[in-house]
C-alpha cells in the first residue's frame, strides 16, 4: 500500500502538540505567523524534516516587512531548517544563491480562471529548481477544481502538490495525494489557510492518511455547511475496516444542481466516479427532482438527503426517517398512537414525520412560517400548527427539525415531564434544547444518536455492506452527566 508524506503546519507556537506527530514526516513552520522558533527546540520535540515559511502578503501570508528583511531571514532559516519556502518573487533577488535547489520549497497561492492561467502560474513557479512544489488555488465552488486535478494528474510529476483553497476546495486535498501530490499538508495549532483547510489530525482519523489504499469509486456529502460533519469520520473509517476501496468527500455547495451536472461527470472522467451522495440543508428539495428514480418514503415526504448510482440512474431516498423512528425504538420508547409534535417543516422534519406516521404515531407540524407549514400538510395530510400557537404540553413526544442550534425555538418549561425530546441537529456539545430536557426530567434524545442510525443506513444503500457496529461518536459527557455537574439548562 502506498502512501503521501503528510507535513503538519504550525501557525502558533507549539503547546505539546509535536509529541503526536509520530505519522508525520515534516514539520512547517509558518514564520509570518508564529515569529522564528528556535529550530534545536523543535528538533529536541520532532524527529522530522523542519520547514521554514516567511508567507508574504502577495502568496496569501502575513509577512509585510522589506525585502532585505526577508532575505536575511530566510538566508538564516537555510542553515537551520531541511526546506526553506520560496516565492516566485524570490526569483528577482540574490537569496536563491544561498539556498540550494534541494533545499527549496518552491510556493505559489493565487487565484486562477482556467486551465491557462493554472499553466501560467505553473510555468513561472517552475523556473525555480527546487526539490518540492506547491500550487495552492482560491476556488468558490468545488466543481471548479476538477481542471485542477486533471492537469495535476496529467502532469504526473512526483514532486508537485496542487490543491484548492477555501471550503469548496477541501475535498480537493485528500484526492490530490492520489493523482499524483507526494504530500498532503495539515494544520498544527491554530489557522493557516482560513476556512476549509484540514487538520493533521483529520487526515489522520477521518480520510486514513498518510496510508493511500486501492480507491475506485467516491461518495460524499453536499451542503452548505458540511465542513463539521461526523459523516466522512465514519464512512471512511468503515470502508477501511470492511477493505472497501472508496473515499467519502466533503463538498460545500453554494448550487447544487451546477454541482450535480459538473462534478458528477467531472470525477468520472478522473477515474474516481461517484456513487453515492448524502445531501444537507438546504438541498434535499432539489436533490429529489434531480434524480431518475424515487424512493416511496422519499416522494411522501417530498426531500431526499441520499442519491445512490443503480444501474445508470440515479435514486433519491431519505435516511431521516429512519433516524428519528429508530433512534426512538432502540431507546425502547413506543411510537403507536402517540401524540408527536414535528417542529420544522423543511425536508428533514417531512422525512421524520413520514418515517413517525408509517409507525403510527398521531403527528402534528409545527413551523415559523406558515407557507412551509401548508405545503408540508397538504403533502402529508398531517394536522398544521403555527409555532407561535404551538403547546409543548400538549404532546409526548418532540422532534426538533430546524437548522437552529444554539437556542430552543418552543419554552421548554411548557413541557410535561417524561416527554421524550428528539434533537436532529448536532454539534461538539449537547444543545441548549436537549440540556435543558434533561433538566427539566424530560428524555433527551440527542442528534448523535439520530445521526448513527441516519449513517448506518446511507452506507448500506451506498455500499451493499451492513457497517461495523462502532459506539455512538461522542466528543462530550452524556447529557444526564451534565446537567449532574450543574451545567446550565
Amino acid at each position: 500500500m502506498s502512501e503521501a508524506s503528510l507535513i503538519a503546519t504550525l501557525a502558533a507556537p507549539p503547546d505539546g502538540e509535536l509529541a503526536a506527530l509520530r505519522a508525520v514526516r515534516g514539520l512547517e513552520v509558518r514564520a509570518d505567523l508564529t515569529g522564528d522558533l528556535d529550530s534545536d527546540w523543535l528538533r529536541d520535540r520532532f524527529a522530522g524534516e523542519l520547514t521554514y515559511s516567511l508567507r508574504s502578503r502577495a502568496e496569501a501570508g502575513a509577512f509585510e516587512g522589506s525585502p532585505d528583511e526577508r532575505r536575511r531571514r530566510l538566508l538564516v532559516a537555510a542553515r537551520r531548517f531541511d526546506l526553506v519556502e520560496v516565492e516566485e518573487g524570490d526569483q528577482e533577488t540574490q537569496m536563491l544563491a544561498g539556498i540550494p535547489p534541494a533545499q527549496r520549497l518552491a510556493s505559489w497561492s493565487g487565484a486562477v480562471t482556467d486551465l491557462g492561467g493554472l499553466r501560467e502560474a505553473w510555468d513561472r513557479l517552475s523556473r525555480i529548481p527546487a526539490r518540492l512544489y506547491r500550487l495552492a488555488v482560491r476556488t468558490e465552488r468545488p466543481q471548479d477544481a476538477l481542471g485542477l486535478l486533471g492537469w495535476l494528474r496529467t502532469l504526473g510529476r512526483r514532486d508537485v502538490t496542487a490543491f484548492a483553497t477555501g471550503p469548496a476546495g477541501t475535498w480537493t486535498r485528500l484526492l490530490a495525494p492520489r493523482l499524483g501530490a507526494p504530500v498532503a499538508f495539515g494544520s498544527l495549532g491554530g489557522t493557516v489557510d482560513g476556512p476549509g483547510e484540514l487538520t493533521i489530525a483529520q487526515l489522520m482519523t477521518d480520510y486514513g492518511l498518510p496510508s493511500l489504499g486501492p480507491l475506485e469509486r467516491t461518495f460524499g456529502i453536499a451542503g452548505r455547511a458540511v465542513s463539521r460533519s461526523l459523516s466522512p469520520r465514519l464512512h471512511n473509517a468503515a470502508y477501511r475496516e470492511l477493505g472497501l476501496p472508496a473515499l467519502y468527500l466533503p463538498f460545500q455547495v453554494d448550487s447544487f444542481a451546477t454541482f450535480w451536472r459538473e462534478a458528477v461527470a467531472g470525477l468520472e472522467e478522473l477515474g474516481l466516479p461517484l456513487r453515492g451522495l448524502t445531501v444537507a440543508s438546504p438541498y434535499k428539495e432539489e436533490a429529489l427532482a434531480l434524480a431518475g428514480e424515487v424512493s416511496s418514503l422519499a416522494r411522501q415526504a417530498g426531500s431526499a438527503n441520499t442519491l445512490l448510482r443503480r444501474r445508470g440512474l440515479w435514486r433519491a431516498d431519505t435516511a431521516d426517517a429512519q433516524g428519528v423512528v429508530s433512534a426512538l425504538l432502540q431507546r425502547r420508547i413506543p411510537l403507536a398512537g402517540r401524540q408527536v409534535a414535528v417542529v420544522g417543516c423543511g425536508g428533514a422534519g417531512r422525512a421524520a414525520a413520514a418515517g413517525l406516521l408509517r409507525a403510527g404515531a398521531r403527528v402534528t407540524l409545527v413551523n415559523r412560517g406558515h407557507d412551509r407549514g401548508d405545503y408540508a400538510s397538504r403533502l402529508l395530510g398531517l394536522p398544521f400548527v403555527p409555532l407561535s400557537a404551538f403547546r409543548a404540553g400538549d404532546f409526548s413526544l418532540v422532534v426538533h427539525a430546524t437548522p437552529l442550534a444554539a437556542e430552543s425555538p418552543f419554552p421548554v418549561a411548557d413541557l410535561r415531564r417524561g416527554t421524550v425530546v428528539v434533537e436532529m441537529v448536532y454539534g461538539a456539545a449537547p444543545t441548549p434544547l436537549m440540556l435543558a430536557t434533561a433538566a427539566a426530567g424530560g428524555v433527551a434524545v440527542d442528534g448523535r444518536e439520530v445521526l448513527m442510525v441516519e449513517v448506518q443506513r446511507q452506507f448500506r444503500l451506498m455500499t451493499g455492506r451492513r457497517m461495523p457496529v462502532r459506539p455512538a461518536p461522542v466528543a462530550f459527557a452524556s447529557i444526564g452527566a451534565m446537567i449532574g455537574r450543574g451545567a446550565p439548562p
